[in-house]
């Protein structure tokens, strides 16, 4: 479904910051500005219009630029736009926490958890995106911080902890790191390599899909000792297959 298809109704609930989006469509389709002026009718009508001159900007910087003004105009309380109906406005709580200068990294990273597991998938994916540059800058610190994480009940902060890191990604800064010594996140995908989760087994799938495009030798021979150890795991064969797609 393209956005332009949506019923005014639908847009109007959307805009208005009283539904989810449902699919990626509708987030693409949510007009910021009048999310923006309807949830914080305290901000002055010069912000909003700056919201609405950005609506052609990518929506990645949209999304940051929304956490700006709230903060700008001392609406940057994550945690109250954290538990918003809108998945809009909790993906701004990530980038409010990922711009938060008194933080860090490892306390961006744990403020992040609670939303890295939200029930929307749109939120889950703001939260690892609002702190990928900082990732990508400090990458083993953080591979040191998430390690624990891939042990956590909940299959959304398994993922968080492997999406988080990918070397590569669509919307994403690379990790320069990782796609040149993918070796480094041996142990983190070692604790994954046989995630009953589909969500997770994709992820890992992924992860060295990304990783063979710059070191395929490394991604084959992990999966060669994976299977050795591993060939009658059903989660470890999807995994590895996944990995192995594009070489």
């Amino acid at each position: 479904m393209k956005p332009q298809a949506l019923s005014r109704e639908r847009r109007a609930r959307l805009d208005g910051g009283e539904a989810e989006a449902t699919h990626l469509a509708e987030i693409l389709a949510v007009d910021f500005a009048r999310l923006l002026g309807n949830v914080a009718p305290s901000l002055p009508a010069a912000a909003v219009a700056n919201m609405r001159k950005a609506a052609s900007s990518g929506i990645t910087l949209r999304m940051q630029g929304a956490a700006t003004l709230l903060r700008a105009h001392a609406l940057g309380d994550a945690a109250h736009w954290s538990t918003h109906a809108s998945d809009t406005v909790r993906g701004w709580a990530c980038y409010l926490i990922g711009s938060d200068p008194r933080l860090s990294l490892e306390h961006k990273l744990d403020a992040m958890r609670a939303l890295a597991d939200d029930p929307h998938f749109g939120v889950r994916e703001w939260a690892w995106l609002a702190v990928r540059p900082h990732i990508a800058a400090e990458p083993l610190r953080v591979l040191t911080h998430l390690q624990p994480w891939t042990a956590d009940p909940s299959p959304n902060v398994r993922r968080f902890a492997c999406e988080a890191l990918r070397p590569r990604g669509v919307w994403a800064a690379h990790i320069a790191l990782l796609k040149q010594e993918p070796q480094h996140a041996a142990a983190l995908l070692d604790a994954l390599c046989c995630d009953p989760s589909r969500y997770v087994q994709d992820s890992v799938g992924n992860w060295l899909n990304d990783a063979g495009k710059s070191q395929p030798d490394w991604v084959r021979a992990l999966c060669d000792g994976w299977q050795l150890r591993h060939a009658d795991h059903v989660a470890n064969t999807y995994i590895r297959k996944r990995a192995l797609r594009s070489l």
